[in-house]
């Protein structure tokens, strides 16, 4: 009886060990090689090194776990239908993860292509949720088709089922295709500022699954449903370019000498454009007289100026040299 036992004991404990070294060494591989990669990729010219090295955090336990499971399954006395279950169900926890890695790997393509100076798009988090969503669903249908699961009864269901989830899901379903249509048209990008024809207006600071994100310049979110943006008219202050001119009136008395009014205006205003921070220094700043009022003959003088923001300030200053004149 007591060797029957120790027998049995015996069985487990090389499975039990195959199992634990495995996981102990994909911890050393996590914690120290792992580690060493990432202080060299920092010093790597190459571009993908670093990313490549963070998507695979995490994952290099799980594979380790499951080459060990795999291998103790072999020294287990077990019926042969329950190890082809544990290979099967290892082999889908395997694809899993490679879907997991492909998914990090293409957030971090889109990441680096939209940073790049030559695009106009930046990532956002709807375009991130949506790359992924795609990417897990190829890959759970490849993990079924591994497995043997037939899934065109799944697609044929989805199918049937896609019709009556888009009438119950109209307004959700009409803002993200709204938020899809404001990224690919590019006509707003994280960090531009806006003003829709309601009134509402600030930094757009992210386009998600329902709602794009505005914080205002106190500070303050607006959250705006994508099909009212969609819906509506807007301006954006940085498309296609976060420079822009602003106009400042100005009026003056009858008696003033105008070519005198135009020379210290202009020399102002190039003072202002490049003492002050936001102004654009290479830009020739221009006025024009405009018309003759009751009190006052007006005129506009126009300031280029680096983004939005920038015209309070700029503004402020040059009124108040312009004064001291």
């Amino acid at each position: 009886m007591m060797n029957q036992w120790l027998l049995k004991i015996q069985e487990f404990i090389i499975p039990i060990l195959l199992v634990l070294g495995s996981i102990g060494f994909g911890l050393y591989i996590e914690k120290k090689i792992l580690k060493r990669l990432k202080v060299r990729s920092q010093r790597s010219s190459w571009k993908w090194y670093e990313p490549t090295v963070n998507s695979v955090k995490g994952l290099i336990v799980i594979w380790f776990t499951i080459g060990g499971c795999y291998l103790a399954s072999t020294f287990l006395t077990l019926p042969g239908s329950l190890v082809l279950f544990i290979h099967r169900v290892l082999y889908a926890v395997l694809l899993l993860s490679i879907t997991l890695l492909v998914s990090r790997l293409a957030v971090t393509f889109i990441q680096f292509y939209s940073s790049r100076e030559d695009t106009s798009s930046m990532l956002t988090s709807l375009f991130e949720t949506i790359t992924k969503v795609l990417v897990f669903a190829i890959g759970f249908l490849i993990t079924l088709q591994a497995l043997n699961i037939p899934i065109a009864p799944i697609l044929a269901t989805l199918g049937v089922g896609s019709l009556s989830l888009g009438l119950a899901l109209q307004q959700p379903l009409a803002d993200l295709i709204s938020g899809i249509n404001l990224i690919t048209s590019k006509k707003i990008r994280p960090q531009d500022y806006i003003k829709l024809k309601t009134g509402e207006e600030g930094y757009v600071v992210d386009v998600e699954l329902k709602y794009t994100v505005i914080r205002e310049i106190t500070g303050n979110l607006l959250i705006i449903p994508n099909s009212k943006i969609i819906g509506s008219s807007f301006r954006n202050y940085a498309f296609p370019e976060k420079t822009m001119l602003i106009p400042v009136k100005v009026g003056i008395s009858y008696d003033s000498d105008l070519d005198k009014v135009e020379a210290i205006t202009l020399e102002v205003a190039k003072e202002t454009l490049t003492e002050v921070t936001g102004g654009d220094k290479e830009y020739e700043p221009f006025m024009r007289f405009q018309h003759f009022d009751y009190f006052s003959i007006d005129f506009t003088i126009y300031l280029q100026i680096q983004e939005f923001y920038d015209h309070l300030i700029i503004t402020h200053e040059f009124m108040k040299r312009l004064y001291k004149r």
